[in-house]
């Protein structure tokens, strides 16, 4: 497949560049500073372009037969100057898939978004979703209705505390909304985010992670 990565320059969106390339598949890395991403492959090709720029995004998502989003902010104040950070960009992505007839995608979200906030103990959904990380968490749950919405072939993720542990693939993948263990490596939910495009286990379905 030819898959691009929104957001790949570091973080979960580096390891999902890495784990396409390592399945076989023909990787676009787009990011702001895509020259962050440290590798190098045959079949990788870095983008420099803005989730916020429609012509930027165009670009990135024409001749791709899947996209990826993991793009987010490195700091909270992003929210307060855009607090539609996740959803403005990804309002853009959904529609050049659209223009350009790409149907699979999947989205790094996170638990407590949307329906998943009953799985939050009341102390965390009130202290984090609701105070320190408000905007962020406000912004996935119109981001994930904007997916839900796009009419295309689409999976959302939404793993628990990210780690920086290796890949173990031994994770736990629930459509149901209920609990998962709490924290997951970024690099088992790369691989998830590339499973989700690769196969149609999920489509449709937001999903629980946990590992």
């Amino acid at each position: 497949m030819r898959i691009v990565v929104i957001g790949a320059s570091q973080g979960t969106g580096a390891l999902a560049v890495r784990t396409a390339l390592e399945r076989g598949h023909a990787v676009t890395a787009f990011a702001r500073s895509p020259q962050k991403l440290v590798l190098e492959h045959p079949k990788l090709t870095r983008m420099k372009g803005d989730f916020h720029q429609r012509a930027s995004v165009e670009e990135a998502v024409q001749g791709q037969d899947a996209v990826i989003i993991t793009a987010s902010a490195t700091q909270l104040k992003a929210f307060k100057e855009n607090p539609n950070y996740f959803s403005q960009g990804t309002g853009l992505v959904i529609d050049a898939m659209k223009a350009h007839g790409v149907r699979k995608l999947s989205v790094l979200s996170a638990m407590g978004a949307g329906e998943s906030q009953s799985l939050m103990n009341v102390v965390v959904r009130t202290l984090v979703r609701s105070f320190i990380l408000k905007l962020p968490f406000e912004d996935h749950d119109r981001q994930e209705r904007l997916v839900r919405d796009s009419g295309l072939d689409w999976v959302i993720a939404r793993p628990g505390r990210l780690t920086d542990g290796p890949a173990r693939g031994r994770y736990v993948a629930k459509t149901a909304v209920e609990k998962v263990p709490f924290a997951i490596s970024r690099a088992d939910v790369a691989d998830f985010l590339v499973k989700a495009v690769e196969v149609d286990t999920w489509v449709k379905h937001a999903v629980q992670l946990g590992g």
